[in-house]
Parts: structure tokens; sequence; C-alpha cells
């Protein structure tokens, strides 16, 4: 049964001001209304690449959006930031109204939209459990019967009875959730904010999505930018690029699209690293160029199985900086991170005056043939701060033949991503 679709929905904003519109554009709309013509204005909408300058006064969030989900069906939403993600799921949620198109809903939402979404800060945590219960719809006695549940899986039981203008945005979110998650909503949407939690509430959080659906049969709508999270939760998912559907389908196949897509560059050996592909900057140092050099000294994005190469970067520093680390890692074809390299993992972070440098790392002979992609940051050493980071970049293959041509590595299936250098020993036991 499905429980939830969208027809042809799209959402426009207006750039720049603090008003949507001045009464010169209500006039036009208001003449086109009545002659059965459309909104003048939705005409002019420019499309929402935040990378991209522009003169225009409007741009469209979300663009022509249909999909449809059915009963018990865990949906993830991916897409980089400023994709639309936040914007259809205000919309699915009734925070705000599509400009055109429609959304069909059948049953209850609940939605953890935002760190805090619907709480009083001068409420305390108890009251605040009454009052999102209330605007779900729940009736007072539905609330106390689940109220012991919400409190055991938020773990705030000590602060139950303070404002929660005094939680941390942790306990925020714990608190939130689990609100939403236990008072049984039809269709729960969970925005990024479980992010804000630690890794054990993000691994019980995981499972109360999963038990609500698989159990209960509920529906859930999950945004993350957390692969491994959408991979291991949802069975099905949507990509959103620049305001509009990219794909639908199985996860792996759309994470798959999400991570050619955020990776793409020039395809050229040795790549300059755009600005826009940096996820956080301090302006101080910037990753300029990458490229691998392969055993013949030969940059390549191709090597083979078994192959030394060497993965060389160059860094601008643009102030001098002190007590900072560099931090290499190597990304399967999910984005996930396999192989961790640190300049610090010696404890021994280093000083950079401003001009720029050549950083390099010799791999050794470690990857199984497959697809990667490289992920780079530089940070402080104390504090962890990032100066910047690079997510997904330079994809490059590890065929499965050997340098000299031989079929090197022999089974159809590769299990794994490094190849390891010691081997299972196998000793017989004396017989008696």
């Amino acid at each position: 049964m499905i429980v939830l679709k969208t027809e042809d929905v799209s959402k426009l904003y207006r750039l720049g001001m603090v008003g949507s519109r001045t009464f010169k554009e209500d006039i036009k709309r208001f003449i086109a209304k009545t002659r059965g013509k459309k909104d003048p204005f939705q005409n002019i909408g420019a499309e929402n690449d935040r990378t991209k300058a522009g003169n225009d006064d409007f741009v469209w969030a979300l663009k022509d959006i249909n999909f449809e989900v059915k009963q018990g069906e865990i949906l993830g939403v991916i897409g980089r930031n400023g994709a639309g993600k936040s914007t259809l799921l205000k919309l699915l949620s009734k925070v705000t109204k599509p400009t055109t198109g429609s959304i069909k809903v059948k049953g209850r939402i609940a939605s953890l939209l935002e760190v805090g979404t619907g709480f009083h800060p001068e409420l305390t945590g108890r009251e605040n459990i009454f009052l999102n219960g209330a605007i779900l719809g729940m009736t007072k006695a539905e609330i106390h019967s689940k109220l012991d549940e919400i409190v055991d899986f938020a773990g705030i039981e000590k602060y139950l009875d303070t404002p929660t203008k005094r939680y941390s945005s942790g306990m925020t979110v714990r608190l939130g959730f689990a609100v939403a998650a236990h008072l049984e909503p039809d269709i729960l949407i969970v925005d990024e904010v479980l992010a804000v939690g630690d890794a054990e509430f993000q691994k019980k959080a995981i499972g109360k999505m999963q038990d609500v659906s698989n159990k209960q049969g509920r529906t859930v709508l999950f945004v993350s930018h957390n692969m491994t999270s959408i991979r291991s939760l949802c069975k099905s998912a949507i990509m959103l690029n620049h305001g509009m559907v990219h794909s639908i389908g199985e996860t792996s196949n759309i994470i798959s699209n999400y991570l050619k897509i955020n990776r793409k560059d020039d395809g050229m050996n040795e790549f300059e690293i755009p600005s826009k592909l940096s996820l956080y900057s301090t302006g101080e140092a910037k990753f300029k160029t990458i490229k691998i050099v392969n055993s013949k000294e030969i940059p390549s994005r191709k090597l083979y199985f078994k192959e030394e190469f060497t993965i060389e970067l160059t860094l601008d520093v643009v102030k001098s900086i002190e007590n900072v680390i560099v931090n290499l890692f190597i990304l399967n074809v999910h984005g996930e991170k396999i192989v961790t390299f640190s300049s610090g993992m010696n404890f021994k972070p280093r000083d950079f005056n401003s001009g720029q440098y050549t950083l390099s790392l010799n791999m050794n002979q470690i990857l199984m043939p497959g697809e990667y992609s490289i992920c780079v940051a530089i940070a402080y050493f104390q504090t962890g701060s990032t100066i910047d980071f690079i997510e997904s970049v330079y994809p490059f293959e590890i065929d499965r033949m050997s340098t000299d041509g031989k079929i090197e590595y022999p089974w159809v299936t590769v299990n794994g991503y490094v190849y390891p250098s010691s081997l299972i020993k196998v000793n017989r036991l004396n017989e008696n």
C-alpha cells in the first residue's frame, strides 16, 4: 500500500531579500491567476546550484519531485549540502507548502528535522514530551502509557524535570527522537540530526527505526550523509541533485551514483582540486593538486594488482600554521574509509610556514582489485580542528592483472579491500 506520494512537487524561493514578494508582484500574480495562467515568477526561477553565482532573484529549491513510498519501507534520502533534502522533508512534514504539485499522505507523520524542533526551552523534558505528543495528535493517556519507554530510550532520566534550555544538543536530539519514534506515527521522518548524538545513541536509533519498520510496519524517511548508515538501514534510496531527483532505486546503486557524482573531476592524471570540493576550509591552507604515480613513475589512475604506487599532493599554505597533521584516507566504492594514513601517528605534528609544499605517500602492495578514491584533511593536532577537508576525490582502479599481464587474482569475487602480507599457517597434529 502506498502511504506517501509526491506529484510534480516544486518549491520556489526568492533570494537576497527578507520579504518574499512586493505589492507589484502580487498584482502580477493575481492577474495571471484570474486569467488561468501560470505564476509569471515561476518561469524565471534558476536551478538550485549553490556553487554557481548568478543574477537570478528566484531559485527552485525543489523542481518536479515525483516518488512514492510503500507502507513499512525505509527510504534513504541522500544528496550534497543544498541539494534540497531538508526542504523536501519540511514539505512532507507540512512545515511549509509546495509552490506547485501535491503531496498525498495516509496516516500521521512525526518528524525530527532539527535539534530541538518543537521543544519549548523553558519547559522541562517531561513537559516537552507531552507537548510534542499533543502536537502529534496523541491523547494524554496515550503519552502516559509510553512515558517510561521514551525516558528510558532517551537516557535522560536524571534531567527529566530540568528545562530543556539547559540540555546539550545531544540530549535534545535523544529526547526528540525518542518522542517521535515511540508515539507510533505512521510515517517517521528523520533528518541528519542523529549525527549530533554519540555512537551508542546512533546505533540505538538505527535499531529503533528498523524495529519501527520491520515489526510495526511503519514507514521511515531517513536523511544522512553517513553512507554506512544509509546502506545498513535502507533497502531503497532517492538521490537529489540541484533540487531535482537524480535517481531512485536500490540503495547500493544510488550510493554508487552519488559517490561518482561527488568525486567527479576532469579525468586528468594530475587533478587540480576545485574549492567547491572542500567540505570545510578556514583558508589558512588548501590542497591544490593530487595525482598517483605508478611503479614506472608515470601518473596513472589505473594500477595493477600488487603494484606499488605513490600518492602525491600539493598543499598551499596561505598563513603559517603550527602543530598540524595531514591525514589521508583510502575510500572504497561505497565511500567508506578502509585505510588511514596520518603524519601524526608518530605523535609528532609539524609546522608549516606560508608557501607551497609537496606531500607524498608510498603505497605498498595492500589494496585488493576494485575501485577507490581518496580523502584528505589537514587539522590541528591537539584540538582536531579542521583547516581543509576534501571528502572524496580522484577515483582510481586496482586491476585484477599484475604488471606482467598474468591474472594475479584468481577468484571471481573479491572479498575485502586490503591484501594481507601474512599467510595462514597450517600445521598437522600428530595422529594417535
